[in-house]
């Protein structure tokens, strides 16, 4: 098969197209002929050598995957040759998804939504996961409750708005000023321009606010939580930060995306009842793996995809 490789850690000029072995799958694992292949800034921090999940170079990059089930491992029932998947498999460990083939766990992917394509539903997993994990599963939202999610035009936060509104949240999320329009169009009941608004003062006593940027963003919304709050957190959350939340009785939940079959399913259903769509600035072919992890680092509006 052909897969995208690096032999160092750098920037996007070290991943290069190589013939590799074709990968067979083991007990419980399907093999997947990729068709898409979604990028995330984990992948670029990987790359870089600035988040060594997958050890010392040579490896393949990638998590996101979207295609056709090519065989079954011993013992795999819930999928069957031909069917089209989607999922995140083996995160954080290697998965392998900038290539031909991929084999994957089967209880780490689901049938693809019908309603979009491969390019598409590759663009759904590692982002939409950590999404609904951080909304449902950590922020446990409810119909009524107000929400605020950072950084709505991004991978992640474009998905949670739709997801937070079709719990019922009414929604509030922030962007810069040529994506507010793209915010609004996503459902969001108000969107806050950060280059001229500062959010701890325009919008208060959320229920929930997911935290997706960093630096000082935390503190800052614990200012518009109500007492008994929550605030789930994609980064590190300083100690002072937790004990200040814990005088109001706020909790933080400070979560990383795990591979999650039934969040898929959960995302899915979503999709095909036509609330949730996900966003693709951008697709690039798989031999231009680093022009396409370089333009996801101009953080477009949404998500970059390669096609297999």
């Amino acid at each position: 098969m052909h897969a995208v490789i690096q032999n160092s850690v750098g920037g996007p000029d070290v991943l290069f197209v190589s013939e590799q072995p074709d990968p067979s799958p083991g007990p419980g694992e399907v093999l997947v002929r990729v068709k898409a292949a979604g990028i995330n800034p984990v992948d670029g921090a990987v790359r870089g050598g600035f988040y060594p999940l997958l050890g010392d170079p040579p490896f393949i990059l990638g998590w996101d995957i979207s295609g056709t089930v090519e065989a079954l491992g011993a013992g795999v029932t819930a999928v069957k040759v031909g069917d089209e998947v989607f999922g995140m498999p083996r995160f954080p460990k290697q998965a392998g998804a900038y290539a031909e083939l991929a084999a994957t766990p089967a209880d780490e992917i689901a049938i693809k939504p019908a309603g979009i394509d491969h390019a598409h539903a590759a663009a759904l997993p590692l982002a939409g996961l950590t999404a609904w994990q951080g909304l449902v599963r950590h922020g446990r939202i409810q119909s009524g409750q107000r929400a605020l999610i950072h950084a709505g035009a991004g991978g992640v936060g474009h998905l949670a708005v739709q997801i937070a509104k079709a719990r019922g949240a009414y929604v509030v999320s922030t962007a810069s000023p040529d994506k507010l329009d793209f915010v609004g169009s996503l459902g969001a009941d108000e969107v806050i321009d950060y280059t001229k608004s500062d959010f701890a003062k325009k919008a208060c006593e959320f229920d929930l606010v997911l935290e997706t940027v960093g630096g000082d963003h935390a503190e800052e919304s614990l200012k518009v939580l109500r007492d008994g709050g929550v605030l789930v957190s994609l980064l590190n959350v300083h100690d002072t930060t937790k004990a200040k939340a814990r005088e109001r009785n706020i909790r933080v939940e400070r979560m990383s995306v795990v591979p999650d079959r039934e969040g898929l399913v959960e995302l899915a259903k979503l999709v095909d009842a036509k609330k949730l769509s996900p966003h693709v600035a951008k697709t690039f072919p798989l031999d231009q793996a680093g022009a396409a992890q370089a333009f996801l680092a101009t953080r477009p509006i949404g998500k970059v995809v390669l096609t297999v």
